[in-house]
C-alpha cells in the first residue's frame, strides 16, 4: 500500500515525540478505542506504517498541502532536531526517526 493507494477513510499520524511519545507507547501496549479528527469519530485498525510508505505518505500530504509548507518544514525541523528540507532523502531520515501510525474505521463498528 502507498501513500495513495491506501483504505477508505485511513488517517495517518506522526509521533513527533518519537518512539518514546507517550501516545505511541500507549497503543503500542493496547490498541486505540477510538480515533476523532475533526467531526469524525471511528474505532480504529491500526498498524505502524513501514519507511517506504512513510515517504510516499509524506510526499502526498506536502503535496496537498503547498500553501503550508514552509509552516510544516520549520515544524518538522524543530521536532527533528536537522533541517527539514522536504526532499526524498530528508523524508526517508523523518521516516527512520518518527514513527508513523495508520489508522482506518473498522467496517460495521462507529465510534
Amino acid at each position: 500500500m502507498t501513500g495513495t493507494d491506501r483504505a477508505p477513510g485511513e488517517v495517518f499520524a506522526i509521533a513527533g515525540l518519537g518512539p518514546a511519545a507517550d501516545w505511541y507507547r500507549n497503543i503500542e501496549l493496547v490498541p486505540a478505542a477510538e480515533v476523532i479528527v475533526g467531526r469524525r469519530r471511528f474505532v480504529p485498525a491500526q498498524r505502524v506504517v513501514g519507511e517506504g510508505e512513510s515517504v510516499a505518505v509524506l510526499a502526498a500530504y506536502e503535496r496537498r498541502n503547498r500553501l503550508a509548507l514552509p509552516v510544516i518544514r520549520r515544524v518538522l525541523s524543530n521536532l527533528l532536531g536537522w533541517r527539514y528540507d522536504g526532499s526524498d532523502a530528508a523524508r526517508l531520515r523523518l521516516a527512520r526517526q518518527l514513527p508513523v501510525v495508520a489508522f482506518r474505521p473498522v467496517e460495521g463498528i462507529s465510534g
